[in-house]
Protein backbone atom coordinates (compact mmCIF):
# COMPACT_ATOMS: atom_id res chain seq x y z
CA UNK A 1 0.00 0.00 0.00
CA UNK A 2 2.86 2.34 0.89
CA UNK A 3 4.55 1.44 -2.42
CA UNK A 4 1.42 2.39 -4.37
CA UNK A 5 1.14 5.63 -2.41
CA UNK A 6 4.80 6.41 -3.14
CA UNK A 7 4.33 5.78 -6.88
CA UNK A 8 1.19 7.92 -6.93
CA UNK A 9 3.01 10.76 -5.16
CA UNK A 10 5.89 10.54 -7.61
CA UNK A 11 3.52 10.65 -10.58
CA UNK A 12 1.73 13.63 -9.07
CA UNK A 13 5.06 15.43 -8.63
CA UNK A 14 5.98 14.73 -12.25
CA UNK A 15 2.65 16.11 -13.43
CA UNK A 16 3.18 19.28 -11.40
CA UNK A 17 6.69 19.62 -12.80
CA UNK A 18 5.42 19.24 -16.36
CA UNK A 19 2.67 21.79 -15.79
CA UNK A 20 5.13 24.18 -14.20
CA UNK A 21 7.51 23.86 -17.18
CA UNK A 22 4.69 24.45 -19.65
CA UNK A 23 3.46 27.50 -17.76
CA UNK A 24 7.00 28.87 -17.64
CA UNK A 25 7.43 28.56 -21.41
CA UNK A 26 4.08 30.03 -22.45
CA UNK A 27 1.68 32.11 -20.44
CA UNK A 28 -1.74 33.62 -21.00
CA UNK A 29 -4.44 32.67 -23.45
CA UNK A 30 -4.27 32.34 -27.21
CA UNK A 31 -5.01 35.68 -28.92
CA UNK A 32 -6.36 35.79 -32.46
CA UNK A 33 -5.20 39.38 -33.05
CA UNK A 34 -1.47 39.85 -33.65
CA UNK A 35 0.37 42.37 -31.44
CA UNK A 36 1.14 45.78 -33.04
CA UNK A 37 4.52 46.69 -34.45
CA UNK A 38 7.15 47.74 -31.93
CA UNK A 39 7.23 51.47 -31.14
CA UNK A 40 10.42 53.49 -31.48
CA UNK A 41 11.74 54.95 -28.22
CA UNK A 42 14.94 56.29 -26.68
CA UNK A 43 16.89 54.10 -24.29
CA UNK A 44 17.32 55.89 -20.94
CA UNK A 45 20.76 56.33 -19.43
CA UNK A 46 22.13 53.29 -17.62
CA UNK A 47 21.68 54.03 -13.88
CA UNK A 48 24.88 52.31 -12.79
CA UNK A 49 27.39 49.52 -13.16
CA UNK A 50 25.87 46.02 -13.28
CA UNK A 51 22.51 47.00 -14.78
CA UNK A 52 21.46 45.15 -17.96
CA UNK A 53 18.97 46.39 -20.52
CA UNK A 54 15.66 44.52 -20.80
CA UNK A 55 13.73 45.73 -23.86
CA UNK A 56 10.10 46.85 -23.98
CA UNK A 57 7.40 44.48 -25.24
CA UNK A 58 3.64 44.19 -25.73
CA UNK A 59 1.58 42.60 -22.97
CA UNK A 60 -2.09 41.60 -23.24
CA UNK A 61 -4.72 42.19 -20.55
CA UNK A 62 -8.18 41.27 -21.84
CA UNK A 63 -10.59 41.90 -24.71
CA UNK A 64 -11.50 45.35 -23.42
CA UNK A 65 -7.97 46.60 -22.70
CA UNK A 66 -6.18 44.71 -25.46
CA UNK A 67 -2.42 45.05 -25.85
CA UNK A 68 -0.44 47.39 -23.61
CA UNK A 69 3.21 48.48 -23.80
CA UNK A 70 5.64 47.46 -21.05
CA UNK A 71 8.54 49.95 -21.31
CA UNK A 72 12.09 48.69 -21.43
CA UNK A 73 14.19 49.11 -18.29
CA UNK A 74 17.67 48.71 -16.85
CA UNK A 75 17.60 45.82 -14.37
CA UNK A 76 20.25 44.33 -12.11
CA UNK A 77 21.10 40.78 -13.16
CA UNK A 78 19.99 38.28 -10.49
CA UNK A 79 23.40 36.58 -10.65
CA UNK A 80 26.82 37.56 -12.07
CA UNK A 81 27.20 36.18 -15.57
CA UNK A 82 23.46 36.07 -16.25
CA UNK A 83 21.96 37.58 -19.41
CA UNK A 84 18.36 38.34 -20.32
CA UNK A 85 16.46 36.43 -23.00
CA UNK A 86 13.42 38.59 -23.91
CA UNK A 87 9.94 37.16 -24.09
CA UNK A 88 8.13 37.12 -27.43
CA UNK A 89 4.77 36.50 -29.06
CA UNK A 90 4.53 33.44 -31.30
CA UNK A 91 1.86 31.89 -33.48
CA UNK A 92 0.69 28.57 -32.09
CA UNK A 93 -1.64 27.38 -34.82
CA UNK A 94 -4.83 28.77 -33.28
CA UNK A 95 -3.60 32.15 -32.10
CA UNK A 96 -0.71 34.12 -30.61
CA UNK A 97 0.72 33.19 -27.21
CA UNK A 98 3.41 34.94 -25.19
CA UNK A 99 6.63 33.09 -24.34
CA UNK A 100 8.00 34.43 -21.05
CA UNK A 101 11.53 35.82 -20.93
CA UNK A 102 14.15 34.51 -18.52
CA UNK A 103 17.66 35.02 -17.10
CA UNK A 104 20.42 32.55 -17.88
CA UNK A 105 24.07 32.18 -18.76
CA UNK A 106 23.25 32.31 -22.48
CA UNK A 107 20.76 34.33 -24.54
CA UNK A 108 18.31 31.89 -26.02
CA UNK A 109 15.69 32.11 -28.74
CA UNK A 110 13.37 35.13 -28.62
CA UNK A 111 11.53 34.72 -31.89
CA UNK A 112 13.98 36.60 -34.10
CA UNK A 113 12.32 39.84 -32.94
CA UNK A 114 14.38 43.01 -33.42
CA UNK A 115 13.83 44.74 -30.08
CA UNK A 116 16.78 47.08 -30.67
CA UNK A 117 19.52 48.21 -28.27
CA UNK A 118 21.50 44.99 -28.63
CA UNK A 119 18.58 42.58 -29.13
CA UNK A 120 18.52 42.46 -32.92
CA UNK A 121 16.85 39.06 -33.32
CA UNK A 122 19.64 36.73 -32.24
CA UNK A 123 21.82 36.85 -29.15
CA UNK A 124 22.73 40.11 -27.45
CA UNK A 125 25.23 42.69 -28.72
CA UNK A 126 24.75 45.40 -26.12
CA UNK A 127 27.44 44.08 -23.79
CA UNK A 128 29.17 41.02 -22.35
CA UNK A 129 30.43 39.58 -19.08
CA UNK A 130 34.17 39.47 -18.60
CA UNK A 131 36.00 38.33 -15.44
CA UNK A 132 32.86 38.75 -13.36
CA UNK A 133 32.15 42.29 -14.60
CA UNK A 134 29.71 43.45 -17.26
CA UNK A 135 31.17 45.46 -20.14
CA UNK A 136 28.88 47.75 -22.17
CA UNK A 137 29.02 48.17 -25.93
CA UNK A 138 28.97 51.96 -26.38
CA UNK A 139 27.72 51.74 -29.97
CA UNK A 140 24.48 50.22 -28.66
CA UNK A 141 24.08 51.00 -24.96
CA UNK A 142 23.44 54.44 -23.45
CA UNK A 143 26.04 54.63 -20.67
CA UNK A 144 27.96 57.52 -19.12
CA UNK A 145 31.63 56.70 -19.59
CA UNK A 146 32.55 59.20 -16.86
CA UNK A 147 31.01 56.91 -14.26
CA UNK A 148 31.20 53.53 -16.02
CA UNK A 149 34.64 52.66 -17.40
CA UNK A 150 34.05 49.01 -18.34
CA UNK A 151 33.00 49.75 -21.92
CA UNK A 152 33.99 48.89 -25.48
CA UNK A 153 32.88 50.08 -28.90
CA UNK A 154 31.85 47.48 -31.46
CA UNK A 155 29.66 48.44 -34.39
CA UNK A 156 26.76 46.13 -35.24
CA UNK A 157 24.62 45.68 -38.34
CA UNK A 158 20.86 45.37 -38.08
CA UNK A 159 17.77 45.65 -40.23
CA UNK A 160 14.88 48.05 -39.68
CA UNK A 161 12.13 45.60 -38.78
CA UNK A 162 9.46 46.50 -36.22
CA UNK A 163 7.45 43.25 -36.43
CA UNK A 164 6.71 42.14 -32.86
CA UNK A 165 5.77 38.47 -33.27
CA UNK A 166 7.06 35.19 -34.68
CA UNK A 167 5.14 33.05 -37.19
CA UNK A 168 1.60 33.49 -38.43
CA UNK A 169 0.60 35.99 -41.10
CA UNK A 170 3.29 38.64 -41.48
CA UNK A 171 5.34 37.40 -38.53
CA UNK A 172 9.08 36.77 -38.33
CA UNK A 173 9.92 33.56 -40.19
CA UNK A 174 12.60 32.13 -37.93
CA UNK A 175 13.00 29.00 -35.87
CA UNK A 176 15.46 28.30 -33.05
CA UNK A 177 18.84 26.90 -33.99
CA UNK A 178 20.20 23.72 -32.40
CA UNK A 179 22.37 25.87 -30.12
CA UNK A 180 19.41 28.01 -29.05
CA UNK A 181 17.45 24.84 -28.35
CA UNK A 182 20.25 23.64 -26.08
CA UNK A 183 20.23 27.00 -24.26
CA UNK A 184 16.55 26.52 -23.48
CA UNK A 185 17.38 23.41 -21.42
CA UNK A 186 19.95 25.16 -19.21
CA UNK A 187 19.20 26.57 -15.77
CA UNK A 188 16.97 29.65 -15.93
CA UNK A 189 15.78 32.30 -13.51
CA UNK A 190 12.36 33.91 -14.12
CA UNK A 191 11.88 37.70 -14.29
CA UNK A 192 12.82 39.47 -11.07
CA UNK A 193 10.41 41.44 -8.88
CA UNK A 194 11.24 44.79 -10.50
CA UNK A 195 10.25 43.39 -13.90
CA UNK A 196 6.95 42.01 -12.60
CA UNK A 197 6.14 45.34 -10.95
CA UNK A 198 6.88 47.30 -14.12
CA UNK A 199 4.66 44.98 -16.15
CA UNK A 200 1.83 45.31 -13.62
CA UNK A 201 2.14 49.11 -13.60
CA UNK A 202 1.93 49.17 -17.41
CA UNK A 203 -1.11 46.87 -17.40
CA UNK A 204 -3.08 49.24 -15.16
CA UNK A 205 -1.96 52.45 -16.91
CA UNK A 206 -4.43 53.49 -19.65
CA UNK A 207 -1.70 55.56 -21.34
CA UNK A 208 0.23 52.37 -22.07
CA UNK A 209 -2.53 50.80 -24.15
CA UNK A 210 -1.81 50.14 -27.79
CA UNK A 211 -4.85 52.19 -28.81
CA UNK A 212 -3.21 55.25 -27.19
CA UNK A 213 0.46 54.64 -27.96
CA UNK A 214 -0.01 53.81 -31.63
CA UNK A 215 -1.29 57.34 -32.18
CA UNK A 216 1.70 58.86 -30.40
CA UNK A 217 5.06 57.29 -29.67
CA UNK A 218 4.59 54.35 -32.02
CA UNK A 219 4.01 56.70 -34.94
CA UNK A 220 7.77 57.21 -35.15
CA UNK A 221 8.19 53.55 -36.12
CA UNK A 222 7.42 54.69 -39.68
CA UNK A 223 10.83 56.40 -39.79
CA UNK A 224 13.50 53.71 -40.33
CA UNK A 225 16.34 56.20 -39.80
CA UNK A 226 15.40 56.32 -36.10
CA UNK A 227 16.36 52.65 -35.71
CA UNK A 228 20.06 52.98 -36.49
CA UNK A 229 22.34 52.23 -33.52
CA UNK A 230 23.97 55.69 -33.69
CA UNK A 231 20.58 57.27 -33.05
CA UNK A 232 20.45 55.61 -29.65
CA UNK A 233 23.06 58.05 -28.40
CA UNK A 234 21.78 60.95 -26.26
CA UNK A 235 23.51 63.54 -28.45
CA UNK A 236 21.45 62.32 -31.42
CA UNK A 237 18.15 62.25 -29.52
CA UNK A 238 15.08 63.62 -31.25
CA UNK A 239 12.06 65.00 -29.40
CA UNK A 240 9.66 62.93 -31.48
CA UNK A 241 11.38 59.72 -30.37
CA UNK A 242 10.57 60.19 -26.67
CA UNK A 243 7.95 57.69 -25.48
CA UNK A 244 4.71 59.24 -24.33
CA UNK A 245 4.69 57.70 -20.88
CA UNK A 246 4.66 59.30 -17.44
CA UNK A 247 8.01 59.92 -15.80
CA UNK A 248 7.91 57.83 -12.64
CA UNK A 249 11.53 56.73 -12.17
CA UNK A 250 14.84 58.26 -13.30
CA UNK A 251 15.05 55.50 -15.93
CA UNK A 252 11.94 57.03 -17.52
CA UNK A 253 13.48 60.47 -17.92
CA UNK A 254 13.97 61.36 -21.61
CA UNK A 255 17.40 61.64 -23.17
CA UNK A 256 19.01 65.05 -23.03
CA UNK A 257 18.94 67.34 -26.02
CA UNK A 258 22.26 68.09 -27.76
CA UNK A 259 24.41 70.78 -26.11
CA UNK A 260 25.60 73.45 -28.53
CA UNK A 261 29.30 74.16 -28.03
CA UNK A 262 29.76 77.69 -26.57
CA UNK A 263 30.87 80.34 -29.07
CA UNK A 264 31.22 83.58 -27.15
CA UNK A 265 34.20 84.82 -29.14
CA UNK A 266 36.53 84.11 -26.22
CA UNK A 267 38.22 80.69 -26.51
CA UNK A 268 39.25 80.59 -22.83
CA UNK A 269 35.75 81.42 -21.66
CA UNK A 270 34.27 78.85 -24.08
CA UNK A 271 36.46 76.14 -22.57
CA UNK A 272 35.35 77.18 -19.08
CA UNK A 273 31.71 76.96 -20.07
CA UNK A 274 32.29 73.54 -21.65
CA UNK A 275 34.02 72.28 -18.49
CA UNK A 276 31.22 73.63 -16.31
CA UNK A 277 28.65 71.90 -18.49
CA UNK A 278 30.52 68.59 -18.41
CA UNK A 279 30.79 68.77 -14.62
CA UNK A 280 27.08 69.58 -14.34
CA UNK A 281 26.12 66.60 -16.52
CA UNK A 282 28.37 64.27 -14.51
CA UNK A 283 26.77 65.38 -11.25
CA UNK A 284 23.26 65.10 -12.71
CA UNK A 285 23.96 61.56 -13.92
CA UNK A 286 25.19 60.63 -10.45
CA UNK A 287 22.01 62.04 -8.89
CA UNK A 288 19.88 60.09 -11.39
CA UNK A 289 21.74 56.87 -10.62
CA UNK A 290 21.55 57.37 -6.84
CA UNK A 291 17.81 58.03 -6.93
CA UNK A 292 17.17 55.06 -9.23
CA UNK A 293 19.17 52.73 -6.99
CA UNK A 294 17.33 53.98 -3.90
CA UNK A 295 13.96 53.46 -5.58
CA UNK A 296 14.99 49.98 -6.74
CA UNK A 297 15.88 49.08 -3.15
CA UNK A 298 12.49 50.36 -1.94
CA UNK A 299 10.76 48.22 -4.57
CA UNK A 300 12.71 45.17 -3.42
CA UNK A 301 11.81 45.78 0.23
CA UNK A 302 8.17 46.27 -0.70
CA UNK A 303 8.15 43.04 -2.70
CA UNK A 304 9.59 41.07 0.22
CA UNK A 305 6.92 42.52 2.54
CA UNK A 306 4.05 41.53 0.19
CA UNK A 307 2.58 45.03 0.19
CA UNK A 308 -1.01 45.41 -1.04
CA UNK A 309 -1.98 47.29 -4.20
CA UNK A 310 -2.75 50.50 -2.30
CA UNK A 311 0.73 50.48 -0.77
CA UNK A 312 2.33 49.86 -4.14
CA UNK A 313 0.40 52.77 -5.64
CA UNK A 314 1.52 55.08 -2.82
CA UNK A 315 5.14 54.13 -3.41
CA UNK A 316 4.81 54.76 -7.15
CA UNK A 317 3.31 58.18 -6.48
CA UNK A 318 6.16 58.97 -4.10
CA UNK A 319 8.70 57.88 -6.70
CA UNK A 320 7.00 59.97 -9.36
CA UNK A 321 7.18 63.06 -7.15
CA UNK A 322 10.86 62.42 -6.38
CA UNK A 323 11.72 61.95 -10.04
CA UNK A 324 9.78 64.96 -11.25
CA UNK A 325 11.42 67.13 -8.59
CA UNK A 326 14.84 65.94 -9.74
CA UNK A 327 13.92 66.52 -13.38
CA UNK A 328 12.75 70.05 -12.61
CA UNK A 329 15.98 70.77 -10.73
CA UNK A 330 18.12 69.58 -13.63
CA UNK A 331 16.08 71.55 -16.16
CA UNK A 332 16.56 74.74 -14.12
CA UNK A 333 20.32 74.10 -13.90
CA UNK A 334 20.57 73.69 -17.68
CA UNK A 335 18.50 76.82 -18.28
CA UNK A 336 20.72 78.87 -15.96
CA UNK A 337 23.84 77.65 -17.71
CA UNK A 338 22.41 78.41 -21.14
CA UNK A 339 21.44 81.87 -19.87
CA UNK A 340 25.03 82.51 -18.73
CA UNK A 341 26.32 81.48 -22.14
CA UNK A 342 23.79 83.65 -23.95
CA UNK A 343 24.71 86.69 -21.86
CA UNK A 344 28.40 86.15 -22.57
CA UNK A 345 27.85 85.69 -26.31
CA UNK A 346 28.17 88.65 -28.68
CA UNK A 347 24.88 90.32 -29.52
CA UNK A 348 23.66 89.86 -33.07
CA UNK A 349 21.71 92.26 -35.26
Amino acid sequence: MRTFSSIRSSLFALVLLALSAAAYAQIGISISLAPPELPTYEQPLCPGDGYLWTPGYWGYADADTGYYWVPGAWVMAPEPGFLWTPGYWGWGGNGYAFNEGYWGLQVGFYGGINYGYGYFGEGFEGGRWQNGQFYYNRSVSNVNVTNIHNVYNERVNTTNNRVSYNGGSGGIDRRPTAQEESFSHERHVPPVAAQHERAQAARTNPEQRASVIRGGAAATAAHPENDRPENSRPENARPENAATRPVVHPNDMPARQPFAAPNTGNAVRDRQFQQQHDQMITKQDQERQQLQQRQDQEHQRQSSQHTDDAGKQRLEQQHQQQTQKLQQKHTQQEQRMQGNIDRASPKRG
